[in-house]
């Protein structure tokens, strides 16, 4: 893993989304195309923000997946990833070969089977990711499941990251916050070829210090980057705070 510590949460999308850009493009020119999967939330802002302004990527050489989305949430609904996506990234560039959002309405198992069969016929290059304030990975809550290999699976939400949503102004209420989600399995994020992931702000400081200095462990999913070959982990100040010198010291 390699760590990059901005002054600011723009220094940080600007760094993750420009080599976030620089990725797909190269893939591009390799493979002929390049197949991508994007996060939500707020700690995507910036890093969007710069993948969206980037120049000459082909994007209709591009095939898009999402991490997860909440069951049975209108797609209207402000906190609705697919929502999210549309207005945040797909309406600002060009059309894409083909994007594969998940359905959170349509039955769970059936759609749960539709994105993993389609996932296994485009093996990921690049994965845009977040860390949740209780260390999720996805909707992956503690403790994780590390084994299953489905690349699709049902969640429970605990109340932590029900509270994150909460926090972050998508829902009114807790009691408005699904329990259950579709996520993108632990297994199957860890199969993307290059894994960019960008968690900003000081809400996420406990999260970012068990992810880099507790041993990897279910309980704390997104320590499990740390055995990625090719993954970079984007923070900035507030969210690196309570790293050690050492482990803060690492970073580039």
């Amino acid at each position: 893993m390699k760590i990059h510590i901005s002054d600011t949460p723009q220094g940080l999308g600007e760094a993750a989304g420009t080599l976030a850009a620089d990725l797909i493009r190269s893939t591009i020119a390799q493979k002929g195309g390049a197949n991508i999967i994007l996060a939500t939330g707020t700690s995507q802002f910036e890093t969007l923000k710069q993948l969206i302004a980037a120049s000459d990527i082909d994007w209709s050489k591009v095939v898009m997946f999402h991490l997860d989305e909440y069951l049975e949430l209108s797609v209207t609904h402000p906190a609705s990833f697919r929502k999210y996506l549309k207005e945040r990234f797909l309406e600002q560039v060009p059309p894409l070969q083909e994007v594969h959002l998940i359905n959170g309405e349509a039955d769970a198992e059936a759609e749960c089977a539709r994105l993993g069969e389609l996932i296994k016929q485009h093996p990921i290059d690049v994965a845009l990711v977040g860390i949740g304030e209780n260390g999720h990975l996805a909707f992956n809550d503690p403790p994780a499941d590390f084994d299953t290999e489905q690349p699709y699976i049902v969640v429970d939400l605990d109340e932590p990251c029900r509270r994150q949503q909460l926090g972050e102004g998508w829902f009114a209420s807790l009691n408005e916050v699904p329990t259950q989600a579709i996520s993108m399995s632990i297994k199957q994020i860890m199969k993307s070829q290059h894994i960019i992931c960008s968690v900003p702000d000081a809400r996420k400081a406990v999260a970012v210090q068990n992810c880099l200095e507790q041993p990897v462990s279910q309980l704390h999913p997104a320590s499990i980057l740390r055995t990625h070959p090719h993954c970079s982990l984007f923070l900035d100040q507030a969210s690196a705070s309570l790293l050690s010198q050492q482990v803060a010291a690492q970073a580039e």
